[in-house]
């Protein structure tokens, strides 16, 4: 599967931003989906997992109250809105497909084997 992510950019701190990232194939709805950030110097770290129907979903603790991921298998994307920024968010920002993980995984290094080429956010103080 290819992934491609966009809708990244500069913002204000305070505003907000939509991450889509796009699936090609036909089997979107049998992966588990994920979406990362690696600021300079970082690890890549993760931000927000939702599994396959939809019906699990994980934030990380920084983003909680903040970002929404949500997906749509018949258009084959997966979704990250964005609100309340901080310069902190400041990252690039990757999706991530696990096609095999029976359970939703909270690690970027478990399950998730394809990537998608990433997304730059910049948040402005």
């Amino acid at each position: 599967v290819q992934l491609q992510a966009s809708g990244g950019g500069l913002v204000q701190a305070g505003g907000s931003l939509r991450l889509s990232c796009a699936a090609s194939g036909s089997s979107f709805s049998s992966y588990n989906m994920g979406w990362f950030r690696q600021a300079p110097g970082k690890e890549r770290d993760t931000v927000a997992a939702i599994s396959r129907s939809g019906g699990s979903i994980y934030y990380a603790d920084s983003v909680k109250g903040r970002f929404t991921i949500s997906r749509d298998n018949a258009k084959n994307t997966v979704y990250l809105q964005m609100n309340s920024l901080k310069p902190e968010d400041t990252a690039v920002y990757y999706c991530a497909a696990d096609p095999r993980s029976r359970y939703l995984s909270l690690a970027p290094s478990v399950g998730y084997v394809h990537w998608g080429q990433g997304t730059q956010v910049t948040v402005s103080s």
